[in-house]
């Protein structure tokens, strides 16, 4: 009977001493746990205003969450009298050991949320990065993947293509085509550019403002040379590229504007003999 006594007594002193720490840590979890939540949810909303990426924010809310559940579990730990000096030195070993076992992977996942957030390109998107050009099929979490005009797969992981330089040909509504054409010294500077602005006046995606460019570039070896720039919607710069070429040979082709080709000219000489 003595020894059940002394137990009891024992349960009661543990009773008193933890267990208001242990009702407030409980009370410390459920009210956090409704905290984090409602923090979450607040963040989602500001990212659907941001108009932040669909596909980035499922990993943030996550993150999120874990990150403060972490936060809260450690609080509620130490609440009941918990040392958390060996236990945070065990995460901190563990976490140091993960970071640099998966630091290229962690790289390429920075480097994903970077380009999700500031959105230096998008989806259906032609660029130029990496050594690499094509249009953006689709943005990972830790890849990017382009589809060369050839219709070749290209995997760009996110780390080294958040953090170089790149060319976005798509993010502006309009481009401007540049063209040179060579004629011969003995043909008409004048007729050529009055051909060359009748076929600009022909193409009706050939833009009027900003105002088409004609001009003498170069007095090359075996030609001079004319640079056109003329602006168009960002959609029709191929097309016209190759379209004005094309009719530009054909017109000089009718109007016996000449085009000069690289050519030798070898001369012999017969050597007397003595």
């Amino acid at each position: 009977m003595e020894t059940a006594g002394n137990y009891f007594n024992q349960f009661i002193d543990l009773l008193v001493d933890y267990g208001p720490k242990f009702i407030a840590a409980l009370l410390t979890l459920i009210i956090g746990l409704l905290v984090i939540k409602t923090i979450v949810k607040q963040l989602n909303t500001l990212m659907v205003k941001k108009d932040v990426d669909e596909s980035l924010r499922p990993f943030l809310k996550s993150m999120a969450s874990v990150v403060l559940k972490v936060l809260l579990v450690i609080s509620v730990m130490s609440m009941v009298g918990i040392a958390m000096t060996s236990f945070i030195a065990i995460l901190a070993t563990a976490g140091l050991a993960v970071g640099m076992a998966l630091s290229g992977t962690l790289q390429n996942f920075a480097g994903g949320v970077m380009i999700l957030l500031f959105k230096p390109f998008k989806a259906g998107d032609y660029i130029d990065a990496q050594g690499f050009t094509g249009t953006v099929k689709e943005i990972q979490i830790f890849n990017t993947i382009l589809v060369t005009p050839d219709n070749k797969t290209i995997i760009i992981p996110n780390g080294g293509l958040s953090t170089s330089a790149m060319t976005n040909y798509s993010i502006q509504e309009t481009r401007r085509v540049d063209f040179v054409f060579g004629i011969g010294y003995g043909d008409d500077i004048d007729k050529t550019k009055n051909v060359l602005n009748k076929l600009i006046l022909l193409d009706k995606r050939i833009m009027s403002d900003p105002e088409p460019f004609i001009a003498v570039s170069k007095l090359d070896d075996s030609s001079v040379n004319f640079v056109v720039r003329v602006w168009v919607q960002a959609g029709d710069y191929w097309g016209v590229f190759f379209d004005m070429t094309e009719q530009v040979k054909k017109t000089f082709d009718k109007e016996s504007i000449s085009i000069p080709y690289p050519q030798t000219d070898v001369h012999l000489f017969k050597q007397e003999k003595k």
